[in-house]
């Protein structure tokens, strides 16, 4: 099913925008809150229709709601918008009370949640994995929140399988996202999942944000800024980036800085998050979904372009890191692509 028109086959005939309702609680940040709103907000089909639409509702009926900054904001629809959703997403809040505390709803909040239809998708921004946890959506699932808040979290909640080293897990129907800025990776993400790369390029673009920031969490976590005099791995990282479709070995990239093959592996995942391969898989997955919505390549000739050397090789990394085949993604996302120009 297209997930913005809600029709087999996407056709303009029943066109119908994906409908992202985001919930807004006391205590929000309103930083968060607006990034469904500009990131969904967006997107464009070759007709210049919007492909989404993005509504605010709070668990009471429509009227002030209280932020973390010096203002509140006035919410103009209730509860009952969740029941319209095919999206629900939500933002962080420091005033969650007994979600906090115990990791149960309050009354209040259940019956909101309760207006959700079974099948829409969900999703959190930062410690809104609270919400979703307390309504028992995330068990025995994988989820992410801010990494300082996740060894809480886990303890709060120990049948999900708390990952803080990525900035949003994508669990099919339920994902969650780090903390604040990691929502916009994870709308981007949401965006790229239902309309291919192209679309969600340009509404980085647009945003003026990186399409795609490499390496999870981890780098941010409790490390010292790094002495301006010391190198880096940068270099290495754009000289590969020239190269994916060359065999690459790990010391050839720390010839690029001058640096022991050990010392390079540590520098880089300070630095980015993951392992040198790790992110050359990464970028080479990147680079496949690029050529398979863009061209008329063979897969052939698109596994030797992005560095996989062999189309078996190709779709065994396609297949884990994104769950589908080479064809399948090319025949899911061609259309995607095409319409990414007209926004």
């Amino acid at each position: 099913m297209d997930s913005a028109t809600g029709s087999p086959n996407g056709s303009s005939d029943d066109f119908r925008a994906h409908r992202v309702v985001v919930l807004a609680l006391d205590g929000l940040l309103p930083f968060e809150l607006g990034i469904p709103h500009r990131i969904f907000g967006r997107p464009r089909d070759a007709e210049g229709r919007l492909l989404y639409e993005v509504v605010t509702c709070s668990i009471r009926p429509p009227g002030p709601v209280d932020t973390d900054a010096d203002f509140a904001i006035h919410v103009p629809n209730g509860p009952e918008a969740l029941a319209t959703a095919d999206t629900v997403i939500v933002p962080a809040s420091y005033e969650l009370g007994p979600v906090f505390e115990e990791g149960v709803l309050t009354p209040e909040l259940a019956a909101a949640l309760a207006h959700i239809r079974p099948g829409t998708r969900l999703a959190s921004i930062c410690t809104g994995v609270y919400v979703l946890a307390a309504a028992g959506r995330l068990d025995g699932r994988p989820a992410t929140t801010h990494w300082a808040d996740a060894e809480r979290f886990q303890r709060l909640f120990p049948q999900i399988e708390v990952d803080a080293d990525v900035l949003f897990i994508d669990d099919g129907d339920v994902l969650t996202s780090a903390g604040v800025a990691a929502g916009i990776d994870l709308c981007l993400h949401m965006v790229r999942r239902d309309h291919g790369t192209a679309v969600a390029n340009d509404v980085a673009r647009r945003t003026v944000v990186p399409p795609h920031r490499d390496g999870g969490q981890a780098q941010y976590i409790h490390r010292p800024v790094p002495d301006p005099q010391l190198a880096t791995t940068t270099a290495a990282r754009a000289w590969a980036l020239g190269r994916l479709h060359e065999p690459i070995q790990l010391r050839d990239m720390a010839e690029q800085e001058a640096m022991s093959v050990r010392t390079f592996t540590r520098r880089f995942r300070e630095e980015v998050g993951v392992s040198p391969g790790q992110w050359l898989t990464q970028q080479r997955v990147e680079r496949a979904r690029h050529l398979l919505e863009s061209s008329d390549l063979s897969i052939d000739q698109v596994a030797t372009d992005a560095g996989f050397g062999t189309a078996q090789s190709m779709r065994q990394h396609l297949q884990a890191a994104l769950g589908v085949t080479p064809t399948t993604y090319r025949r899911t996302f061609r259309t995607g692509a095409a319409t990414g120009s007209a926004l």
